[in-house]
């Protein structure tokens, strides 16, 4: 959120990841909202014209794309072309409907869900989709001591609304403003071009060797990315400067399921990029 960015989760279903959405929705006091991705799910139910039988014209109804967070949950169960609806509104900041062009609240996050591609019904974004998501993570399982708790508390969804926020919209936008002011300096820009290089034209992540199902290098667009994710990462840390540290800390997560299409897959390359590449 503070690099302005959106994240994909990539996990099985039942490991929180509509929890998390509607818990930093609480937290931040942000308007939040939910698109369960269907198969029968149309471009128009995330933001629609409704027809008003009473004055016989289309009336603009603002759909959930509409709030400050939104969770796309199971995104790879929808058509491509409501994919894509989705994700160039992510893009763009604003939509157009029935030739107005209409603009999405400021601040905007989109956390979309993805089950593994091998389940029934799923629809795999293509990479140029993928590209729109600043980070992809897993949530994995949860460890045996905060299973044991979850398992003797209960559901804690029903805890949501006893959230007290400790930031409202001025405030997210202003630390992201904090964050695109973090300095970075040209022996940094030097590594992070070293990185974006050796994953084009040395296959560094394979061994020399290209991994099966490897998708291209990554783009100058990850680059700029990656850029604004260390500088998120340093500015949480409490410092006006990135460290090599930063790129590292964020650089799987921002360039895995660039690399190979998927989290999983593409998280091995990208720490065998780290390796091959010297630091500063």
């Amino acid at each position: 959120m503070l690099a302005r960015g959106h994240l994909l989760i990539e996990d099985i279903p039942g490991v929180g990841k509509s929890t998390l959405a509607q818990a930093l929705a609480g937290t931040l006091g942000l308007h939040y909202a939910r698109v369960q991705f269907t198969s029968d799910l149309l471009p128009a139910d995330v933001g629609v014209s409704i027809f008003d039988p009473e004055t016989h014209e289309f009336r603009f109804h603002s759909g959930p794309i509409f709030h400050s967070i939104v969770l796309a949950d199971e995104i790879n169960r929808a058509p491509p072309k409501t994919q894509s609806a989705l994700l160039e509104a992510m893009e763009e900041r604003q939509v157009s409907i029935d030739g107005v062009t209409r603009p999405l609240p400021e601040p905007f996050f989109v956390i979309a869900t993805q089950n593994p591609t091998e389940q029934i019904g799923a629809y795999p974004l293509p990479e140029s989709q993928l590209d729109r998501f600043l980070m992809s993570i897993e949530l994995g399982y949860p460890d045996a001591a905060a299973e044991r708790e979850l398992l003797i508390s209960g559901d804690r969804r029903a805890r949501i609304p006893e959230l007290e926020p400790c930031a409202d919209a001025a405030t997210l936008m202003a630390w992201q403003r904090e964050a695109a002011a973090v300095h970075v300096a040209p022996a940094l820009l030097d590594y992070i071009q070293a990185l974006l290089t050796a994953s084009r034209t040395s296959n560094a992540a394979s061994g020399g060797t290209p991994a099966p199902g490897a998708h291209r290098g990554l783009s100058p667009r990850a680059g700029l990315l990656l850029v604004a994710a260390a500088r998120a990462w340093a500015l949480l840390d409490g410092r006006p400067m990135v460290l090599p540290e930063d790129v590292q800390a964020v650089f799987a997560a921002v360039a895995g399921h660039r690399l190979a299409g998927s989290t999983r897959a593409g998280g091995p390359q990208a720490q065998a990029l780290l390796r091959a590449v010297a630091l500063p």
